[in-house]
């Protein structure tokens, strides 16, 4: 999927993270209304999780925008950003899995709740069910917001595909959109792909997208 994100890039795709642009549905209504809710969180520390591809890092950077966060990769923190954190009232880590140091992760939540800061976190699956086993931090993982983004249903896949080729500024028959829809995967990833596969080939084949060429990427 690397390669595959790589390849997107060199389409000339500019992915926008616009609040406007963030289509809502059943399946991320929940996580949304988290993001929109703040500064009126019941907890500091809100869990955002879903598949990758499903919409997890444009919530954070709506929220970003919303609370002037500072926004950090998870691979990218250690000890020494413990004082950059401090400084900062709203912090966002992005991409936050089981290779993270769990004494570290236990300083960052004692860190917030001792200045009343306020975390967004985001990860593929909730924090709770990662193996870390630091028993201090064992519950406080379980004292998260949990905000999850949910396999994606059929509204959520036609205003995906629909953006996805617009951006491309290709127009799509809404016949083949909704033939789209009842064989396509429900899987963000699986999308992602497909929609990339629609785009390469119609590029290769300098021919418009219609259903031969929809056809042939399903099959």
């Amino acid at each position: 999927m690397r390669e595959l994100d790589q390849k997107l890039l060199d389409l000339g795709i500019t992915e926008s993270f616009d609040e406007n642009d963030y289509y809502v549905s059943k399946s991320n209504y929940f996580a949304k209304n988290i993001i929109e809710a703040w500064p009126k969180w019941e907890k500091k520390i809100v869990n955002l999780t879903g598949d990758k591809f499903s919409g997890k890092t444009h919530l954070s950077n709506i929220f970003k925008k919303k609370s002037n966060a500072l926004y950090l990769n998870s691979k990218y923190i250690d000890d020494k950003i413990l004082k950059k954190i401090k400084l900062a009232n709203n912090i966002i880590i992005e991409d936050l899995d089981e290779s993270f140091d769990e004494k570290l992760l236990y300083s960052l939540f004692n860190l917030v709740e001792q200045d009343n800061k306020y975390l967004l976190i985001s990860s593929k699956k909730p924090m709770y069910t990662m193996k870390f086993t630091l028993p201090d931090l064992l519950s406080r993982l379980k004292n998260c917001i949990i905000a999850k983004i949910e396999q994606p249903d059929d509204e959520l896949i036609y205003a995906i595909i629909l953006k996805s080729f617009s951006d491309r500024q290709i127009k799509l028959d809404n016949k083949i959109i909704d033939y789209i829809i009842k064989r396509i995967a429900r899987s963000y990833s699986k999308m992602h792909e497909f929609i990339y596969k629609i785009d390469e080939l119609s590029l290769k084949k300098k021919k418009s997208i219609n259903f031969k060429i929809i056809k042939e990427i399903i099959n």
